[in-house]
């Protein structure tokens, strides 16, 4: 049986049917699951984690959106299959047992090639999603471009598709430290609360408001690209936001 997984980040989508029909998704709500033939550390599920595992490690910390991004992919991953629960807990195992090396880095690739040769558009896709987890805390390390041009050349990616890729978010991001920087009062607005809210309760608020502009759920609800790339934005300035106030706040 065929799979097909779901993952929409800056306006992504991975195909594993060439007849899939974006519409017909529904978040977290499959009409037909199957289950998991053979390891899940050689199917394109385990890969791609295993993959998001050396980016998401490559700066040598995993910094709060993103961590609320990966918990995401897990669940939406995990209910292709019959067995969800157990499915989830495996991409979990192997998420952090692979972001522990990059020694095997290039074999994965392989790996993941072998099964998707015949789709560059959904390795480009993937391309954008990696480098979307490389470029969430807002930097894009010397060592996360190692790791993201060595998985780019092992899938093949043209080096001339890459370097726009990262060009667009290197623009974007520039684009955001030449602002001026957000003030405190502007931040409690993002985060649509009062300065004497206390700490748990900012918290509580700021995983809201993530949930409710993740590009993955509001791609499920039949949001168009317009919308899914203001809800990316709009994702970056509720950390921002969530950053300057712990940092004034001290926690």
């Amino acid at each position: 049986m065929e799979i097909i997984i779901f993952i929409a980040v800056v306006a992504i989508f991975i195909f594993l049917n060439k007849d899939y029909n974006s519409q017909e998704f529904n978040h977290i709500k499959i009409d037909s699951k199957q289950d998991l033939q053979g390891k899940l550390e050689d199917h394109e599920a385990g890969l791609l984690i295993a993959l998001m595992a050396k980016v998401a490690k490559a700066d040598g910390q995993v910094c709060e959106l993103e961590a609320e991004l990966l918990k995401h992919t897990f669940t939406d991953i995990s209910m292709v299959f019959n067995d969800h629960e157990n499915i989830r807990e495996q991409l979990k195992s192997i998420y952090a047992k692979e972001k522990e090396t990059f020694e095997n880095t290039i074999e994965i690739c392989n790996k993941y090639y072998k099964l998707t040769k015949n789709s560059y558009e959904k390795r480009v896709k993937v391309m954008q999603y990696l480098l979307n987890l490389a470029f969430i805390d807002g930097d894009f390390s010397n060592t996360e471009r190692m790791i993201i041009e060595d998985i780019s050349d092992a899938i093949k990616i043209k080096r001339h598709d890459l370097d726009v890729m990262i060009n667009e978010f290197m623009q974007y991001h520039e684009s955001r430290k030449n602002n001026e920087t957000l003030n405190i009062k502007k931040a409690y607005e993002i985060l649509e609360v009062s300065e004497d809210i206390d700490d748990k309760e900012l918290k509580k608020q700021y995983r809201k408001l993530v949930k409710q502009n993740h590009p993955d759920i509001v791609t499920g609800k039949g949001a168009d690209e317009a919308t899914i790339k203001q809800a990316t934005i709009k994702l970056q300035e509720i950390n921002e936001a969530y950053e300057v106030i712990k940092k004034q706040r001290g926690i």
